[in-house]
């Protein structure tokens, strides 16, 4: 089933078209974190392309310490297969091997596959649908859930997070990974450090049209998941990232300000407090809150005027044009009604 979460109208020519058996599809698969094996996940899942009418092609993108799971593929690629294999020479995370994967594909047409299996191969088609008939960006869902709890209360509090951060969107299962999305969008959208989770959320934020499709999850999805420490606390800095990038992007003064304002305002108050003290007679030395109070003060002029620059920033980006994605809907000859903007 796809929902649309939101976005400006597409092009009403474009939702007339029925989805097109001629056109062509780039599968990135950046292989970094617990992969699986890669024949056995590029047989299964190349099987629905074969049979569908749709030109594809496999991208692996791959790290260096996953090198060793490459022979069968080289061994599938050298008798035919629409298999292209890229070396990284060093680790690099999932969104610089996408972004470079993209940059190779041979399609404007991109499906983003995790290594591992997220959902079923069947649904890949059904993710890729919307798409083709016209969307932006679609998503896959991986519904109904059949992991273990564990993992459905890890994804439920940090989709809450993610939601929270992202100012409202609603995205069911932003970190399910299978996304299909065409080339111009992808450009559009951050893709840096492990922002490539929030793809869709940047994608909505910027007007473009996201589909949301239930897939059924991969027996393979089912084992049940507990991270380092150290992998929490970067999900909680990127839910952090993402909560500044959403709602401060075209405002950082508003956010840099508030900061500062509250540290100018709490350090001028200890030194005029100590001021008065030193006017009745009191020794200043060896009070620490006096360099409490200068550095509160120091640090807050420092803030206000990185908000400023930032200000600057985004004004000059303004005037080039900006980001933000705008259709006119045009009246078709006949209809009544006027013409309007989006």
């Amino acid at each position: 089933m796809t929902s649309p979460i939101g976005a400006l109208p597409s092009d009403p020519l474009r939702e007339e078209l029925d989805v097109r058996t001629g056109e062509a599809v780039s599968i990135l698969v950046p292989v970094t974190e617990r992969p699986s094996n890669l024949q056995e996940l590029y047989e299964e899942f190349a099987t629905p392309f074969r049979s569908s009418g749709l030109g594809f092609e496999f991208i692996f993108i791959v790290e260096p310490e996953h090198w060793n799971l490459l022979a069968p593929l080289e061994e599938l690629r050298d008798a035919g297969e629409p298999i292209r294999i890229l070396r990284v020479g060093r680790a690099a995370g999932d969104a610089t091997l996408l972004r470079m994967g993209a940059e190779r594909a041979a399609h404007d047409v991109f499906l983003t596959l995790p290594a591992y299996p997220r959902i079923e191969a069947d649904a890949l088609l059904d993710v890729l649908e919307p798409v083709l008939r016209g969307a932006s960006m679609s998503v896959a869902r991986r519904w109904p859930r059949r992991d273990s709890w564990l993992n459905r209360l890890q994804n439920r509090i940090f989709h809450l997070l993610a939601a929270s951060a992202a100012g409202g969107h609603s995205i069911n299962d932003v970190a399910c990974g299978v996304r299909a999305i065409r080339r111009d969008v992808f450009e559009s959208l951050p893709m840096y450090g492990d922002f490539h989770r929030f793809l869709p959320f940047f994608a909505l934020r910027q007007g473009y049209q996201v589909d949301e499709v239930e897939a059924p999850q991969h027996v393979g999805d089912h084992q049940p998941r507990i991270y380092s420490p150290s992998v929490y606390l970067r999900r909680v800095l990127d839910v952090f990232g993402l909560y500044f990038l959403m709602r401060f992007t075209e405002k950082p003064l508003r956010f840099f300000g508030l900061i500062g304002g509250g540290s100018l305002l709490t350090g001028s108050a200890i030194l005029a407090v100590l001021a008065l003290q030193r006017v009745q007679g009191q020794s200043l030395a060896d009070r620490p809150i006096l360099l409490l109070g200068v550095l509160l003060l120091v640090l807050g002029v420092q803030a206000v005027a990185l908000g400023l620059i930032g200000e600057i920033i985004v004004h000059v980006n303004t005037l080039r044009g900006g980001n933000r994605v705008v259709r006119e809907i045009r009246r078709e000859p006949g209809s009544e009604g006027g013409s309007s903007s989006g």
